[in-house]
């Protein structure tokens, strides 16, 4: 006599495809619409892109172009962007090509400099609020305010700050005796330590102190979870050894918190790289600030060339695969 599991699997193989094959294409045909909407909002622009950094379009043509006609591609838009001779392709503008260069060291200074700097005051925070204290909760929840906080508010509110007239900042420093200085504008600032000059690009540091403090809560968070994970009787063992504080952070938490801080390093490095709104909204870029995701928007709204804002953005693009490839391969095994 058949049973039910028998007449159940005769009924799928007179249909033709196995239970394992019906489960496989009702996966497939869930996962169809999430594959359009991601290949409409990211894949097919990201080719867009990559078409238009090889043609030479200005902004006026975007409504004309046609996306599928090859027959013009060149790498001159590169060879202006980056002032490079490339397969031919004369680089139009010598001045372009340093611009871009600036640009980019600009972009690694301000990114590994913000990004070093946010771990470590996020470090600092973890190394407060670990032990119990009165109004411990609180104080965590306040630190936490410069990452909820809408950026274009606290932009707005470092600027009235650093003003140079109304700021409260240097009207602090005139009380000391200090002069009045404008952050946000100041290239170079020329600066007496024991008998020698040193420049200090002001701009830049103020825009990566910006940095620095809006983002380290993110550190915070996540040194503090690993942290409190660490075992208690290892600082307790260290106490009766006679270790100092020091030496209890050296040996016990740092080397328990690498890994996190690798990870951390790695992805606000990535996420700072392509960052546009907090400059833009300091000072746009002003007095030696100008990074690469700034000079895209320059050279498609400003300069009006589509080619060559693409191809800037391509090459952003390569360089924050590279490091997205790096935390693939090396950080998140070691994480798991």
């Amino acid at each position: 006599m058949a049973t039910q599991s028998d007449v159940a699997s005769g009924v799928v193989r007179r249909r033709g495809l196995s239970l394992k094959q019906r489960h496989a294409a009702l996966a497939y045909t869930l996962l169809l619409p999430t594959l359009l909407v991601i290949s409409l909002i990211v894949i097919f622009p990201m080719l867009w892109n990559v078409v238009l950094s090889f043609q030479l379009i200005r902004l006026r043509d975007l409504p004309t172009i046609n996306l599928f006609d090859l027959s013009n591609l060149s790498l001159k838009n590169y060879a202006t962007a980056t002032g490079i001779t490339l397969g031919g392709a004369e680089a139009t503008s010598t001045a372009a090509g340093r611009r871009f260069w600036e640009a980019l060291r600009v972009t690694f200074i301000y990114t590994i400099a913000s990004t070093v700097l946010a771990i470590l005051l996020g470090l600092w925070a973890a190394l407060v609020v670990r032990d119990k204290f009165p109004g411990r909760n609180i104080f965590r929840g306040f630190l936490l305010f410069p990452y909820v906080a809408p950026v274009v508010s606290l932009a707005f509110i470092w600027k009235l700050m650093l003003d140079k007239n109304i700021g409260i900042v240097n009207a602090m420093g005139t009380r000391l005796g200090l002069p009045s200085l404008s952050f946000l504008t100041t290239r170079a600032l020329p600066v007496h330590l024991f008998g020698l000059e040193v420049t200090l690009p002001l701009a830049l540091i103020t825009v990566i102190a910006f940095e620095a403090w809006h983002y380290f809560p993110f550190a915070f968070l996540f040194l503090l979870a690993r942290m409190q994970a660490i075992p208690e009787e290892m600082y307790e063992a260290a106490k009766v050894d006679g270790a100092s504080p020091l030496q209890r952070l050296w040996y016990i938490t740092l080397p328990h918190l690498s890994a996190v801080m690798g990870t951390l390093f790695l992805l606000r490095f990535i996420w700072t790289f392509n960052k546009f709104e907090d400059i833009f909204l300091l000072n746009g870029g002003a007095a030696g600030t100008e990074v690469l995701t700034l000079q895209i928007y320059n050279w498609l709204f400003a300069r009006r060339n589509v080619g060559v804002s693409a191809a800037v953005a391509v090459i952003l693009a390569v360089i924050l695969s590279i490091l997205a490839l790096i935390y693939l391969r090396w950080f998140l095994p070691e994480e798991e």
